[in-house]
């Protein structure tokens, strides 16, 4: 530990500890000594008194008072022509008083100094104080917006994104996608037949199996209903592949739904599962309201995957002709045909999607 500061404080304060106290002996002694030989006298007075009003002098340079210093210096020259001029006691004795006068003014002018000092700390640790209290502020600011980003991002996204002050990603923007939609089938008859709580599990082990899966692919839930969730790629953060993430993440689900629908059984679950995927342009933005927002893409590609979501069977997964040409060479799928689609005009050609090669 260093100790240097300790005492440079403790020699700082011993100094002018030290010199107020000798400012106040001074004219006291001397009033002490005049009754004794002249020439002692007059040795012993001179170092008293001009070490007073050395102190003064040190001391007006620290609280910029010049009365005392001034008294002072008057007391020292009246003590010197006393000593060396025309003696008397009664004149000695004033010299030795103005000096007292001078010591207890700068000891008044000291403390004065002392308590500016003081005040000018204290409202520098006020300031540090709300400094700090800012910061505070701001970072549970930071944490609750970071929970806010939870909410509809993957953990390690919203680290990132907050991380780098990028929220601005979130801000309304064009994105090249692909977009995963997938839904329980015959849930509605299974709510009827079924006791809530039993419901509730079922839905906990397929939100719980879909939120692992968009976490290990990187994609981010933009839509989550009690038998649906939607999944898109490639946004708020970039990725070389979006279609062929969608086409794993699908297949990895089907894989762990049908998992899920035996331990499903015994609770009587006659469930199915169904996705579509859809790749294009969409626009991407936050709404919603003060306290649940959602990230969320707005356009055609998100249109055509819910459509082609609706037209797949139980453990089918269905691709659009885009998405199905950006992964043609690693898939196994098969066309479909075409598809008359609700509040799409055209009939779109769509491919069921068997496994990867």
């Amino acid at each position: 530990m260093d100790y240097s500061p300790i005492w440079g404080r403790w020699y700082r304060w011993c100094s002018v500890s030290g010199k107020r106290v000798f400012t106040f002996l001074a004219p006291l002694l001397g009033l002490t000594f005049i009754d004794i030989d002249p020439n002692l006298q007059a040795a012993i007075m001179w170092i008293f008194a001009a070490g007073a009003v050395g102190a003064l002098v040190i001391d007006r340079k620290q609280h910029g008072e010049m009365l005392p210093m001034v008294i002072g210096v008057a007391a020292l020259l009246i003590i010197i022509c006393t000593l060396y001029g025309f003696y008397h006691d009664a004149i000695l004795a004033t010299g030795y008083v103005l000096l007292l006068v001078a010591a207890f003014l700068n000891q008044n002018r000291s403390l004065a100094f002392l308590n500016r000092q003081v005040q000018a700390q204290a409202a520098e640790l006020a300031s540090v104080n709300h400094s700090l209290e800012r910061r505070v502020n701001d970072q549970v600011e930071e944490i609750e917006k970071l929970a806010r980003l939870k909410r509809f991002l993957p953990g390690e996204v919203a680290d990132l994104i907050t991380d780098e002050d990028k929220e601005s990603l979130l801000e309304s923007h064009r994105r090249y996608i692909a977009c995963l939609f997938c839904d329980i089938r015959r849930f509605t008859s299974m709510t009827e037949s079924m006791e809530p709580e039993d419901v509730m599990s079922v839905l906990r082990g397929f939100h719980e199996e879909v939120g692992k899966l968009t976490v290990k692919y990187q994609g981010t839930i933009g839509y989550r209903a009690g038998d649906g969730v939607m999944v898109f790629f490639n946004d708020p953060i970039p990725c070389d592949d979006p279609d062929m993430r969608a086409v794993k993440l699908a297949l990895d689900l089907r894989a762990s739904f049908n998992v899920l629908c035996e331990s499903w059984r015994k609770l009587d679950a006659d469930v199915g599962l169904g996705v579509g995927i859809a790749s294009g342009y969409a626009t991407m933005g936050v709404i919603g309201v003060e306290g649940r927002f959602d990230y969320t893409p707005i356009g055609n590609a998100v249109n055509l995957a819910a459509r082609i979501s609706d037209q797949a069977k139980d453990g089918e997964i269905l691709i659009s002709r885009r998405c199905h040409g950006e992964v043609e060479s690693d898939v196994d799928a098969a066309s479909a045909g075409e598809v008359s689609l609700k509040g799409i005009a055209q009939p779109v050609e769509v491919f069921l999607l068997k496994d990867l090669l």
